[in-house]
């Protein structure tokens, strides 16, 4: 029996317009920048991921930071892998770097300058953040994104073998590309970076709706609920 048809009608109304808002969201009326159609959550994901990226290249600083605290240092490691092919395909990114290195199995005898191995990482990480694979292919024969993998398997194994030398200030130099370069770049590639400027009407749009929209669903079992004759007491 429902207590308050008003209430309970008004509800239901509510919960109808959202409906069809959803699937209005998840229909593919949306284009991107390249003019694919997309739905509304992908092209909102896209936005955001677009800025985030823009806001998240931290490799110039990164690349002052190895000058300033490994120039000058040193490495000789021993560094495993989890098998010989994938050692022997990893060797290459060292002796491109500079360095000195031998893979004998799953293990790969590295010895150089500390800075110029960064520096390369970077290098590589920087050519994949702006979408460049086919450099990166042209390099090294091999995807762009499989490069940047095998650099952060590479700084994973570096690290633990400096920690375990006690070189933990190298280590922790070591650990931040491996981080805020090679992940980033790995994880935003193929997104266009785009600053918070060019779409902020977009953005506060977006922002607002979402806050509009889930009130709107609140209000909706609310006013359903309530117009049921359904109450809370204590």
């Amino acid at each position: 029996m429902i207590a308050n048809k008003k209430e309970f009608y008004g509800g239901v109304g509510l919960m109808a317009g959202f409906m069809a808002v959803l699937v209005l969201i998840f229909l593919p009326l949306y284009h991107d920048s390249h003019g694919k159609q997309q739905n509304g959550l992908n092209f909102l994901d896209d936005l955001f991921n677009s800025i985030s990226k823009d806001s998240a290249y931290y490799i110039p600083k990164l690349k002052d930071d190895v000058k300033k605290s490994l120039q000058g240092k040193t490495m000789a490691l021993d560094l495993k892998f989890e098998s010989d092919a994938k050692a022997k395909e990893i060797e290459q990114l060292f002796i491109k770097a500079g360095a000195e290195a031998k893979a004998e199995g799953a293990l790969i005898t590295v010895k150089g300058d500390l800075d110029k191995i960064m520096g390369a990482c970077l290098d590589d990480a920087d050519t994949l953040f702006h979408n460049q694979s086919d450099a990166l292919r042209a390099k090294y024969g091999m995807d762009g994104k499989l490069v940047l993998y095998d650099w952060w398997l590479s700084l994973k194994s570096m690290k633990s073998a400096l920690d375990g030398n006690e070189q933990f200030k190298e280590g922790k130099v070591v650990y931040s590309v491996m981080t805020k370069a090679v992940e980033c770049s790995y994880n935003y590639y193929k997104v266009e970076p785009k600053g918070m400027s060019t779409s902020l009407g977009l953005v506060i749009f977006s922002l607002v709706f979402y806050v509009v929209y889930t009130l709107w669903y609140g209000y909706a079992i609310m006013f359903m609920f309530e117009g049921w004759g359904l109450k809370i007491s204590h």
